[in-house]
């Protein structure tokens, strides 16, 4: 019965592949496994790569050598919240349709994958962190997706890095409007007192190194809300693993 149990999933994984095969997390062509990119899509996919600011993770367009150690002009005016961030793609045309069916279209299947990238490209943060911590969403955006896409990265990126997970540790305190095509003045308006560290859980976080799962850094608002929320808790280090960022022409 144990080899039957363990022969049972393939089987079954194998049926419905038959049934409906998988497709590419971004074009919908037919691969090979559940959670792949086509050749195609890979080809067009930006994941982002040194030389990067060691403060915000944005990417140098050139100039430096790909192991500078440099901060970007913003930071050095005006240091964010959180210590470092880092992402995994640029969040573009060849990119967006694949993300905005992860949270929006009740695409899992890519989460796995998507975890395995932001492992790698948060590899210089994940090494001495206590506790994984995504942001939030506010119950009623909850029930309507029905998930968390930030808590599905950070359980697998706990379960993977064997690293502990607080899903819950941070709370929206009320219903924010959709931020999409706001600026950065208009984003930070709109998050003020919006999160808050969830009553008792501030001493569970009190002096940890905390690293903060987003799906995607636009103009780093939200990141920056829930890390003063964090640092209201006492914590001695808030850095944050996205899967995409935009990034800025220029």
């Amino acid at each position: 019965m144990q080899h039957l149990g363990r022969i049972l999933p393939p089987l079954g994984l194998m049926l419905a592949d038959a049934l409906l095969p998988p497709r590419c997390l971004a074009t919908r062509d037919i691969v090979d496994r559940q959670g792949q990119l086509s050749a195609k899509a890979w080809s067009a996919i930006n994941f982002i790569t040194k030389p990067l600011c060691q403060c915000c993770g944005m990417p140098f367009a050139f100039g430096f050598e790909e192991d500078a150690e440099l901060s970007c002009g913003a930071c050095l005016a005006n240091p964010p919240d959180y210590d470092r961030a880092r992402a995994v793609l640029r969040y573009d045309d060849a990119s967006r349709a694949m993300i905005l069916a992860f949270k929006h279209g009740d695409r899992l299947e890519g989460a796995p994958a998507f975890a395995a990238w932001m492992a790698r490209a948060g590899a210089d943060l994940m090494g001495d962190i206590d506790l994984i911590v995504p942001v939030p969403l506010h119950r009623k955006r909850l029930f309507r997706r029905r998930y968390n896409q930030s808590a599905v990265l950070a359980l697998l990126l706990a379960r993977n890095n064997g690293t502990p997970a607080l899903v819950d540790a941070l709370v929206r305190t009320r219903h924010t409007p959709p931020m999409g095509g706001l600026n950065r003045a208009a984003r930070q308006r709109n998050l003020q007192g919006a999160i808050a560290v969830r009553p008792g859980r501030a001493a569970m976080l009190a002096g940890r190194k905390i690293l903060l799962i987003d799906d995607v850094l636009t103009t780093g608002a939200t990141a920056q809300a829930c890390a003063r929320a964090l640092r209201r808790a006492r914590v001695s280090r808030v850095d944050v693993l996205s899967l995409a960022r935009v990034v800025q022409a220029g």
